[in-house]
């Protein structure tokens, strides 16, 4: 009988996603009957738009519930491509864009389609769970470059360039960055690309929380003129419009690329759901004012919890600039047997019934991240759990 030492070994370089395990953890305690406060889900705790809740209606009841063409519907397509022109100015055509299952699902088929075996990857610190993961199962090397926590988690374009080598293939930035919510400096990142275009080194921006910003106006690093060559674009629709679970991403990227993950994409999940397509282009078409709404609420929530978290005696919590996450040094509690993340997380999940994820899925150790769209009675009665905990140990 097969068993798991069968396995391919490719499965062996990478990891159960931490946010996804925490999801599961919480929810198991949950319906054991525990009192769970969860911060681990990166997810809207907003519903979905009703006009875009119609729209999928809508298509069931006219019967669009075949396949799509593998990359998308070319109205979608158009969609996504009318909308970034609008919000950054960009220029792409829908032979340069591709509609995936989520924006993880764009990730992952643009690392597949750009990096070869041995190729490195610069990837800053603190990063998304999953860009080590997808690095690694194409072959490639992460290399880390770490930030300046004091300064906001700030990347500066001479941290990258040093990291630089022949072996270099794609640099990814993430900003607003999940999980610190540090937006980059626009000066900084057009630095690096310059960099990356003169070297023939792709860039990858992760634009998941673009519209997610508490100062200034949205950009994307694709707006510098000349760089489509060197710049690819993965985007999503799941924060933006609360439709985490209608799975629609993008990718924006040279025709050849498009054309390699849409390769990929039809011998896997085929087209994303015919559905979802329809609920998202009406998203990208209809009223946008849901998005403001819910940007000035999670305003609020941030200022409310990174002034509990500085209240809390040992507690270092940098402001963050944009998406939903508060990322808190809380080191200075790993005390009586907890000497990393992970073990803060565990105890805190088994003692308080607060879910969090560790900074260790992320690149650090010394921090947790907590996620502050829910809502704000949870808030309170998690962060009341939180303070208790530490307290006890510092």
């Amino acid at each position: 009988m097969p068993t798991t030492q069968a396995l391919a070994s490719r499965i062996a370089l990478i990891s159960v996603s931490s946010t996804m395990k925490v999801a599961a953890d919480a929810d198991r305690l949950r319906r054991e009957g525990n009192d769970v406060v969860d911060f681990g889900a990166g997810e809207p705790d907003f519903p979905t738009p009703e006009n875009v809740k119609n729209a999928a209606i809508d298509a069931i009841h006219k019967n669009f519930t075949k396949y799509t063409n593998t990359a998308g519907t070319e109205e979608l397509k158009q969609a996504i491509c009318d909308g970034h022109t609008k919000d950054y100015g960009t220029a792409y055509n829908t032979k340069e864009c591709i509609v995936t299952v989520g924006g993880k699902h764009g990730i992952f088929g643009l690392t597949q389609a750009l990096v070869e075996p041995g190729d490195e990857v610069i990837i800053p610190v603190p990063y998304w769970v999953t860009y080590k993961d997808v690095v690694n199962f194409a072959g490639g090397k992460c290399v880390f470059v770490e930030t300046d926590e004091q300064k906001g988690f700030a990347l500066q374009a001479a941290m990258v360039e040093r990291a630089i080598t022949p072996k270099t293939k794609m640099i990814i930035l993430n900003s607003p960055s999940n999980p610190s919510g540090a937006i980059f400096e626009r000066k900084e990142m057009e630095k690096i690309v310059a960099i990356a275009k003169d070297k023939g080194i792709w860039v990858m921006t992760d634009e998941c929380y673009h519209r997610f910003l508490y100062e200034g106006e949205p950009h994307s690093l694709a707006a510098i003129p000349g760089v489509k060559d060197t710049v690819v674009v993965a985007g999503s629709l799941s924060k933006t419009y609360a439709m985490t679970g209608w799975r629609i991403g993008f990718v924006l990227a040279p025709a050849a690329v498009v054309s390699g993950i849409a390769k990929l994409q039809s011998h896997s999940t085929s087209n994303p759901t015919s559905i979802s397509q329809k609920a998202a282009l009406e998203a990208l078409r209809g009223p946008q004012e849901s998005v403001g709404e819910m940007l000035a609420v999670y305003k609020k929530r941030r200022d409310y919890v990174i002034g509990r978290l500085r209240a809390m005696k040992g507690v270092t919590a940098q402001m963050p600039q944009g998406a939903f996450y508060a990322y808190p040094n809380v080191s200075a509690a790993y005390t009586g047997g907890i000497t990393n993340s992970l073990q803060f997380s565990e105890k805190l999940l088994a003692e308080e019934f607060v879910a969090v994820v560790p900074g260790e899925a992320f690149g650090t150790n010394e921090h947790i991240r907590i996620s502050y769209a829910t809502s704000d009675k949870e808030l309170q009665r998690g962060l009341d759990r939180l303070e208790r905990f530490i307290a006890a140990r510092v």
